[in-house]
């Protein structure tokens, strides 16, 4: 019988230099995209997506995300005895959210090693990677999208998008073919990753982006390769040594992403998330009107 995906892991210990010097003494993934930290965008779609474990890789100076998925009882206090209601019950949903585990890398050395930093809590059952950069906003959750691929092919799920001219050497890229049958066309299978190549070497523009579904079997490939560039282990690298034993295949998600790793990206989706917002949208679209840009 094939085991549920029920874990996700969230790696969190890089050091968030794109957003320094905000960053020096917080956590990227603490950033706020409106009224709420990036890293709990993907914790919600985790669970949203039936996962009921979380298992968050941190590092030196990553406290904060400790403390703001736990109960804060001096903060609950004040607010009950304030009668405020209201925002008391946006604080404890925070910290009621779901079991929360938390592994330390203490050199950031790759994602590929931040995975394997959570071999022990995943156990042998298949599980999921979020990226907390990439917030992804759609009706059925991205994470969802791809583990009804999984259980329907019991095959590693990797989340794709098209990505046009230069920007493809960004990102690590598929080389795939399409499964035209399944999915509208959405389904391709994985013949191999090339990692951030230059635009006229792209094998597609197939771009892999934050979220995966992974079988355990990819562990034993993590623990087996060499570092790679600049000394890290890289998840690419893993994955492609799993495609020797097992099926890979890459996903084109329904919904648009949000890069919130990138300063632009970042301010795109405060814009666009604040304008959705029932209490903040009408007001801030007429502010925005009135700038006459």
């Amino acid at each position: 019988m094939k085991r549920q995906v029920r874990k996700a892991v969230f790696p969190a210990a890089g050091l968030g230099t794109r957003f320094l010097p905000v960053t020096k003494a917080q956590p990227k993934e603490m950033l706020p995209l409106v009224d709420k930290p990036i890293i709990q965008y993907g914790v919600e779609e985790a669970m949203a997506s039936g996962c009921d474990q979380i298992i968050v890789v941190t590092g030196r100076g990553k406290a904060a995300i400790e403390d703001h998925f736990d109960v804060s009882y001096e903060l609950e206090k004040m607010l009950e005895d304030r009668g405020k209601t209201d925002l008391l019950a946006v604080v404890r949903q925070i910290s009621d959210m779901i079991h929360i585990a938390y592994v330390r890398q203490k050199e950031a050395m790759g994602l590929g090693h931040a995975v394997l930093m959570a071999r022990e809590l995943v156990g042998d059952e298949p599980f999921a990677v979020i990226l907390a950069d990439d917030i992804i906003d759609s009706k059925v959750p991205c994470l969802k999208q791809m583990i009804e691929v999984y259980n329907e092919t019991g095959c590693s799920v990797l989340a794709t998008q098209v990505v046009e001219g230069e920007a493809i050497s960004s990102y690590g890229v598929l080389d795939a073919t399409s499964v035209p049958a399944e999915r509208n066309g959405r389904l391709f299978e994985v013949h191999n990753l090339v990692e951030k190549p230059k635009p006229k070497d792209a094998p597609s523009n197939l771009a892999i982006i934050g979220r995966y579904v992974l079988t355990p079997a990819v562990f034993e490939m993590l623990a087996s390769i060499q570092p790679g560039s600049g000394g890290e282990l890289q998840l690419t690298d893993g994955l492609r040594q799993l495609l020797r034993t097992e099926k890979i295949l890459g996903y084109v998600f329904e919904g648009k992403r949000y890069d919130t790793g990138d300063k632009l990206g970042f301010l795109k989706a405060t814009v666009e998330f604040a304008l959705k917002r029932d209490d903040l949208g009408a007001d801030f679209r007429r502010y925005l009107k009135a700038l006459g840009l």
